[in-house]
């Protein structure tokens, strides 16, 4: 039987979307189905979903031979879950997703854990699109994709290339680890309620391979600093976020070949991985 209407469920359970939890929910079957088919590469494999929210995306993501395990903060919506599935196929966890851990989740599989990384799925409110992410980038040795619908604007900044404006920290950080595309738009009309705003779906395929950097933390914090004053040249936007000293920095730039004078969103992964490496290893404090 088709998981009702989002209007429907919210009726059925005396409740309505809370607009301070950003909640907007998806129940169009076709979209849904092809977030669930990018999810999903083969019967029985372990997909954490976050954000399970009314359980539109988790009944496809059942429907596709997935073992679910849906994680769901909003005590209103995880009572919702457990009257909706009752089949063992759908593990609920209550929990924040932005401090999810990934792996740990996967263990809490119905049938059991599987070995390898999981994959992750998930309708994101848009206010916690960059915790989820950056908690995503934490834990990419454990995971192998991640299909996420999200704001259109931010899926754009995800899947843009170098020399563009929508080129920026998240989109470095992400194509560092894997490949980010964009699958689909989805208007704002597709929702109850419908947000401001259109969505998009965009999957991340992570590689699992280590970034090719001199020191992990510091690499973020000399890409944020690159992108922090988008008008300044490479070498001013630097010095400005003392990511170290001048000195250091104008080797750095010689011994990886990047011209100080050019722009932070010029520079490609490998570019600004090949600059990390030439300041060498952070000096102890």
């Amino acid at each position: 039987m088709a998981h009702p209407s989002p209007r429907a469920l919210l009726d059925r359970h005396g409740l309505e979307a809370k607009k301070s939890w950003g909640q907007n929910f998806l129940g169009d079957v076709s979209i849904l189905d092809g977030i669930a088919r990018l999810a999903v590469e083969r019967p029985g494999e372990v997909v954490v979903e976050i954000g399970a929210g009314l359980g539109h995306l988790t009944e496809r993501l059942v429907a596709h031979g997935a073992r679910v395990v849906a994680v769901e903060r909003d005590r209103d919506m995880a009572r919702v879950l457990r009257a909706e599935f009752d089949d063992g196929a759908v593990r609920l966890v209550e929990a924040d997703a932005a401090r999810a851990d990934f792996a740990a989740l996967a263990a809490e599989a119905p049938g059991g854990a599987q070995p390898g990384r999981v994959a992750v799925a998930g309708n994101i409110p848009y206010h916690l699109t960059s915790p989820i992410l950056f908690a995503l980038l934490d834990q990419a040795g454990a995971v192998s994709r991640a299909v996420l619908l999200v704001q259109r604007e931010v899926a754009e900044r995800l899947a843009a290339g170098p020399g563009t404006k929508e080129w920026g920290l998240l989109s470095v950080l992400l194509q560092q680890r894997g490949d980010v595309e964009i699958d689909r738009i989805v208007p704002r009309g597709a929702f109850h309620p419908p947000p401001r705003v259109d969505s998009a779906v965009v999957r991340i395929d992570l590689h699992g391979r280590e970034p090719q950097v001199a020191d992990a933390g510091r690499f973020r914090l000399l890409v944020k600093g690159g992108f922090g004053q988008r008008r300044k040249t490479l070498r001013n936007a630097l010095e400005a976020a003392r990511i170290a000293p001048r000195e250091a920095l104008e080797a750095a730039f010689a011994a990886a070949a990047v011209d100080p004078g050019r722009r932070g969103e010029t520079l490609t992964v490998d570019e600004w991985e090949a600059l990390d490496r030439a300041l060498g290893p952070p000096e102890e404090p």
